[in-house]
């Protein structure tokens, strides 16, 4: 099968899973052909079936902002005629859903038809597509799509609940390399950020204000008080400052570290107990998935699709967005007694296997399947 994909090429959420769902597609045999503004960041290496279609923007002194959405439309026509697409897949609504709808157009007036699938993610629907002048948009491109997928149910709610779908919504959860994310030994790793053998608390972000990553130092100095434990902060963002005056402020400076962008998490979630998530919005949680696979029990907050994935009392726990006494008690809790953060590791590797690539591959594919068959149907 021929798939178009189209994507926003950065590390955040959307784009590392289309990313990661194009190189999946691609090993199965398909051939994948990824169309954005740039080379997806996941996608750094050639691969086999991969090509890669950049989107180019005419920056006329006429246009204030140039004019993202009509080139992405543009281009969408240009490789579906071109390299005869049989199925079109966009991530995030806005503008990726209107422009694939605005192609689909182009191409019907051409004899070509193409059907298209169009992923929702999270602030697509959540913050961004409730925007009063985006709105009307979003609702008018979600409901002529031929398929709509969410990553998680609570996303799907939200969906139904904020705009008026007339289309059936599949949730299609997010995916995990079991092969890449696994548990390894790095016990010399570890023993050079925890010389002492403390413990060893991870959160990987992008240090916006939504993963509110105050609670999380704010949780850990309460632990620490008690427990001899060190917290690693993975990512950078607009918070940082903030986060590190008041790591100075509370005391534990010393045993916090900002280590910035980090490519290898694999092997950083191989050295720590303990993953940590405070969002206060979050449709899905891939950082959640990717240390429960490397069989690292989670303490998250309850915000949107976390509970679906981090199963309070089996695989984490789970407290309410902001409780930071409720987080410190479950930190604590689990940091000191060792056979629950053993049967904790186990459990959630186990329920990570069940969001294993091929798992949800496959899923997509039935989709793609479908709206094939049914487009073929209304042109018959």
């Amino acid at each position: 099968m021929k798939i178009g994909i189209v994507l926003y090429p950065t590390y955040g959420g959307s784009g590392v899973v289309a990313t990661e769902l194009g190189k999946a597609l691609a090993i199965l045999g398909h051939e994948i052909h990824f169309i954005s503004y740039s080379m997806p960041a996941r996608l750094q290496s050639f691969m086999e079936n991969i090509v890669f279609h950049e989107v180019g923007v005419a920056n006329y002194p006429l246009f204030e902002y140039p004019p993202y959405e009509s080139a992405l439309a543009g281009k969408i026509v240009d490789v579906v005629k071109f390299e005869k697409l049989d199925v079109l897949h966009v991530h995030y609504a806005i503008p990726h859903a209107s422009a694939g709808y605005m192609a689909k157009q182009i191409l019907k007036t051409k004899g070509i038809e193409i059907p298209i699938v169009t992923t929702l993610h999270g602030t697509d629907i959540t913050i961004v597509g409730r925007d009063a002048s985006l709105k009307p948009v979003v609702e008018f491109s979600i409901n002529r799509s031929d398929a709509v997928t969410a990553v998680s149910e609570h996303l799907k709610n939200e969906t139904l609940a904020h705009f008026d779908v007339a289309n059936d919504i599949d949730v299609v959860y997010n995916f995990i390399d079991t092969e890449r994310f696994r548990d390894q030994d790095k016990q010399h790793f570890k023993k050079a950020i925890a010389p002492n053998d403390e413990k060893i608390l991870l959160h990987v972000s992008n240090f916006r204000q939504v993963k509110r990553i105050q609670d999380i130092i704010a949780a850990f100095e309460i632990a620490h008080r008690s427990i001899r434990c060190k917290l690693i902060l993975v990512g950078d963002g607009p918070e940082r400052q903030k986060l590190e005056t008041l790591a100075r402020k509370l005391g534990v400076w010393n045993d916090v570290r900002f280590l910035g962008k980090q490519d290898a998490i694999d092997e950083l979630l191989n050295v720590a107990d303990v993953f940590l998530m405070a969002s206060e919005r979050e449709s899905f949680g891939l950082a959640a998935l990717e240390a429960m696979a490397a069989g690292v029990p989670v303490i998250s907050s309850n915000a949107g699709g976390l509970p679906e994935l981090n199963l309070h009392g089996k695989t984490g726990f789970v407290f309410p967005v902001s409780d930071v006494e409720a987080f410190a008690d479950s930190l604590k809790q689990l940091l000191t007694d060792e056979e629950l953060l053993t049967k904790f590791k186990k459990q959630a590797q186990a329920h990570a296997r069940t969001f294993a690539t091929e798992e949800i591959v496959g899923q997509y594919l039935e989709i793609y399947e479908r709206v094939r068959i049914t487009e073929k149907s209304s042109i018959a």
